[in-house]
């Protein structure tokens, strides 16, 4: 299995994490500019009733006064025209898109059969007044009576769906916020568990890195971890220390022991021809040539002693080698 570093695991969490806070950032912003596009909306549908009302009054008030000033009735026409095909196509300039729902889409394309009948109606309405035809503008204004509650009726359930679209869209933002954060939350405490952990995982290295120094030479041991890659490479790189400061170890201890017992079966031997020569006597020959084999063995004996005592500097230099290293490490 491959372990992932320190380095990597923070990176990991801190890109994550900044990832996070971005999206939730942007989302946010994103559906809070759309809510304000939806209040925009809500005002053209409010304003769409108000204008059935107001075109609907100067119908009735130019019927009473006989007048053919049409300024007002077609400015209220015209922007009731502007404010229904806003709703039911959008707007680029206004940045506002068509109908969300396919129900307020049906409401709005209901709402335009009836305002085409009642513009119509409106508009025979002013010719019927320019030429003072009397039935004909009783009969409109009966049908003006009739129509106008049924047209802001209608009216008024598109601000209602339009209203309960964004009381909808209003409460997945909320959701959607609480959820975010609640997820940044966890994920938060998530990052400082494991900053935890890799600070733990830390300490126990170092503490088994001591225990090294507290221990004498002749027993150091690998240190075992599972823990981050860095950890375990360095892990790695003071086990090879270790081995090989061992492996030292041994090689002198067994040469120091094959060193003591050479020299004891030299003093064995050398006892025995010593022995031999109290026997011998007189004999000058073999004397001489018993005195060099003595002269031999005496001169392996020094020499083993002079190995041991490179040996046992060996050994003297591992234990400085070791010291070394705990001063660098305090």
């Amino acid at each position: 299995m491959k372990r992932i570093g320190v380095g990597q695991k923070i990176k990991i969490l801190g890109a994550l994490l900044l990832s996070s806070i971005f999206c939730v950032i942007v989302i946010t912003i994103y559906l809070n500019q759309k809510n304000i596009k939806d209040a925009t909306i809500v005002n053209i549908a409010g304003k769409q009733r108000m204008l059935t009302q107001r075109i609907t009054k100067n119908v009735f008030y130019l019927y009473q006064v006989r007048s053919n000033n049409f300024t007002e009735i077609d400015n209220a026409i015209d922007e009731f025209k502007f404010g229904l095909n806003t709703l039911r196509n959008g707007n680029s300039l206004l940045k506002i898109s068509e109908a969300p729902t396919e129900k307020i889409a049906e409401q709005i394309s209901k709402v335009t059969v009836l305002w085409n009948t009642f513009e119509k109606n409106v508009n025979q309405f002013k010719h019927a007044l320019l030429k003072n035809d009397i039935e004909e503008l009783n009969s409109i204004i009966s049908y003006v009576y009739q129509t106008n509650n049924k047209l802001l009726d209608e009216v008024d359930e598109i601000v209602s769906l339009y209203t309960e679209y964004i009381e909808q869209k209003t409460a997945f933002i909320k959701n959607f916020q609480y959820l975010a954060f609640s997820f940044m939350f966890i994920f938060a405490l998530y990052s400082l568990i494991q900053l935890k952990q890799i600070e733990s995982n830390a300490k126990e290295f170092i503490d088994k890195y001591k225990e090294i120094g507290s221990h004498d030479i002749t027993e150091l041991e690998p240190i075992h971890v599972e823990t981050e890659k860095e950890f375990v490479e360095m892990a790695d790189n003071l086990n090879c220390f270790i081995n090989k400061v061992n492996s030292a170890m041994g090689y002198s201890q067994t040469a120091l022991e094959q060193s003591r017992m050479a020299s004891e079966k030299l003093q064995d031997l050398a006892d025995e021809f010593e022995d031999i020569i109290s026997e011998l006597g007189d004999k000058t020959d073999i004397i001489k040539g018993i005195d060099r084999s003595e002269d031999i063995a005496i001169e392996s004996s020094e020499n083993l002693l002079r190995t041991t005592n490179k040996l046992n500097d060996l050994k003297k230099q591992l234990d400085l080698l070791l010291k070394s290293c705990e001063k660098q490490e305090a």
